[in-house]
This record gives structure tokens, sequence and C-alpha cells, in this order.
């Protein structure tokens, strides 16, 4: 009975033992339990998340594609050459009158522009690229294709929302007529006249030009309107008169200038400007007529 009872007693003991463990596994049990439920809570709430921003990214998906229709149409619906550099002068974008111009293929997209033969000669293209980007200022010049004919090529940077700059973009603007018509009017005018871009570079000047000043055409087309003759123009009159006063008019007649000319000395000019675009309204001209009224006076 003795034994029995010593048994028993370690029976109780192993079972008592036994149902700590069980309680504390049951505790155990219980934080697991409330962890999970604590997870699934938070796996809830991020599911939430994660199915409103797919929504968002399914709105945002929507407006890429339409903005990218649009400007798919725009590019194809304008008969202007037009080209999207990234900043590694790889071609994004063109427009189908730049396809014609350039002979691109789709499979251009993603090619350096400098490794694609060109029908518009332009050699220095890719330093005027790289001014611009560096200068981030327009450029404008007057190129010419195989055939001869001839184009207005304008080249800005390329700027990204947060006004990065992030390539650049090219436009030729057809201005065959209005070359010619310039070419016919320098030859006719009997006063020195200079025809000029919209920076105020020099396009063309007509030979009274060059006798009255003594100047040559090597040293005048191409050279800003202040640069020529060693820097001879850059008058501050002159200045009032081209970048206050005709920027609001459309032309401006006798505005008179005195100025000490190294070549031609002491002289009094007066001067008759035009502001003028071609018929797309994207060439701007500005022709500029000389007369000395030195004598006069």
């Amino acid at each position: 009975m003795q034994a029995i009872i010593e048994e028993q007693e370690a029976t109780n003991e192993e079972l008592k033992s036994a149902n700590e463990e069980i309680q504390s596994s049951n505790e155990e049990l219980q934080s697991t339990n409330e962890e999970l439920e604590t997870a699934r809570e938070e796996l809830q709430s991020t599911n939430e998340e994660l199915t409103t921003l797919n929504q968002e990214l399914q709105n945002r998906n929507s407006e890429l594609a339409y903005v990218n229709n649009d400007l798919t149409n725009l590019l194809n619906t304008i008969n202007i050459a037009v080209i999207i550099l990234s900043r590694d002068l790889t071609i994004r974008r063109y427009t189908a009158t730049a396809e014609r111009l350039f002979n691109f293929i789709p499979s251009d997209v993603g090619r350096r522009l400098s490794d694609i033969t060109r029908n518009i000669h332009v050699p220095e293209l890719e330093d005027i690229i790289h001014d611009v980007n560096e200068n981030l200022s327009a450029v404008e010049r007057e190129v010419q294709d195989r055939e001869g004919h001839w184009y207005s090529l304008r080249v800005r940077p390329y700027r990204t929302q947060e006004n990065r700059i992030d390539g650049a973009v090219l436009m030729l603007l057809d201005i065959e007529e209005i070359k010619r018509a310039m070419l016919q009017m320098t030859g006719i005018v009997r006063h020195p006249l200079l025809l000029l871009h919209a920076d105020l570079t020099v396009s063309r000047a007509n030979d009274a030009f060059y006798q009255a000043f003594q100047v040559k055409p090597e040293e005048t087309e191409n050279h800003s309107l202040y640069e020529l003759g060693n820097g001879q123009w850059n008058i501050p009159k002159l200045r009032e008169l081209m970048e206050e006063i005709l920027p609001s008019r459309t032309e401006v007649h006798d505005f008179a200038v005195e100025h000490e000319f190294p070549r031609i000395g002491n002289r009094k000019i007066m001067i008759n400007a035009r502001r003028f675009y071609g018929d797309d309204r994207g060439v701007q001209r500005i022709a500029v007529a000389f007369e000395d009224v030195t004598d006069r006076a």
C-alpha cells in the first residue's frame, strides 16, 4: 500500500508538471494567436493600401496612354520637322516630315543621330546641340539639304517638369520662299541693308552695306550685329532700338544714330527697321536699312 501511495504521489507530481507545461504552452499559443491576429490586420491594411495604389497606377497609366496618344497624333499632324533627342543624342521621337528629311526608319529610335546619314548638311550639328545644353539658350541656323533647299534649323534644350535638361529638340522650318525673297530684296535696295535672324545674327547684307562700312561678307554673315567690324555696331542707341523699341513694334522709321566708326569716321545714320514673319508665323526676320545723312546734316 505504501509503495502504491508513493507511485501515486509521483504520478500526481508528473501530471502536475505536465499540466503546468500545457498551461504554459497554451499561453504561448494564445500569445502567438494574438500576434497572428495583429499581423492579419496589418496585412489586410497593407492589402487595402496596395489596392488603392494599384487603382492610382491604373489611372496614371490611362492618363499616360492618353498623353502618349495626343503626342503621337500631334507629331503626325504638324507639317514641321521635329526631332527629340536624349542627352546622349539618341533619337527619342520625330515627326513624319523629319522622317523624310533625315531618312529615318522605325528602328532608328534609340540610335545616335550622328550615326545616321542625313540629307541636311549640318556638319557641326553635334557641337551646336552641346552648346545649347551648356548655355541653356536656343540656337538658330540657316541650313540646306543636298538639293540646295533652305531650312531654318532651331535647336532648343529639352526641359523636364523638374526644370532639368534632358536632351534637345530640333526643328527644321522650310524657308525657301522667304530666303529667295530676301535675296531678291537685297539685290534691288540701294541703301545699306542687313537681314537679321531673331537673335540678331546677320543672315545677309547687300553690296551697298559692304561698300559703305568697308567690311567683308566673311566677317559679317552669321555674326551678331554687335560684333560686326570689331564691335563698331555695339552702340547703346542701336541696342535700344533693337532690344527695346523694335520688339514692341512692327517697324521703326528714321531712328537717328551718331557714332565714330573706326574705318569711316564720325557718321550720322538714319535707321529704318521692320520685323516680319514667314507664312507659317514661325520664322522671324528683321530688315534693317541704313542711310548716311552726315553730309545732309
